[in-house]
């Protein structure tokens, strides 16, 4: 029975090069593991980042649409208060207070970087003022803006809205056209 207790030398050495073997095979794969959970792990941080850049865009893009939409709002108001200081106002007490409203709206707009379009005598660009009818002229070339329905506005470097706008149209080319093209009877 000693024997059996006894282990030989050469048992041993056997044994502990196939515990050996075992370790390093053991740790060849926990290293594919780590290496692969390492990829996961640098993926999915990538991705988060990903996901926080597009949040963060969609989000501006809201707040500027948002803030697009409510300063577009403050426009009509400021087209009334500028009509209404056209007409013939007896009190001037009264005149004062449109204007002094007037001013604190165009200062809201300015603080917001929102500004009028200036059209009046320039040539016609459709990119920032919408044609709404044209006038025959003797005096002014063809195609530029010589009345303005409604002032156009810009935020920044966008279009807010486009002015509406009357448009030049010489009449002596006017005739000439007329002249040229065949009448129908």
């Amino acid at each position: 029975m000693e024997m059996e207790a006894q282990a030989s030398p050469h048992d041993s050495a056997t044994s502990s090069g196939a515990s050996t073997e075992q370790l390093l095979t053991d740790l060849a794969a926990a290293r594919e593991r780590a290496d692969e959970n390492h990829k996961k792990w640098l993926y999915a941080m990538a991705e988060l980042d990903n996901v926080r850049k597009r949040m963060e865009k969609q989000l501006n893009e809201r707040l500027v649409s948002g803030r697009k939409e409510l300063l577009g709002k403050f426009l009509p108001v400021i087209d009334n208060l500028q009509r209404a200081l056209g007409f013939d106002i007896t009190s001037d007490s009264l005149r004062d207070g449109l204007q002094a409203t007037l001013r604190g709206f165009e200062a809201v707009l300015s603080s917001e970087n929102v500004r009028p379009i200036q059209v009046l005598g320039q040539p016609f660009d459709p990119r920032l003022a919408e044609a709404i009818g044209t006038r025959e002229t003797q005096d002014v070339a063809d195609n530029i803006v010589v009345d303005e329905a409604q002032r156009g506005y810009l935020i920044g470097d966008e279009l807010l809205r486009p002015a509406q706008v009357i448009v030049s149209q010489n009449s002596r080319k006017a005739e000439v056209r007329r002249e040229s093209s065949p009448e129908t009877s």
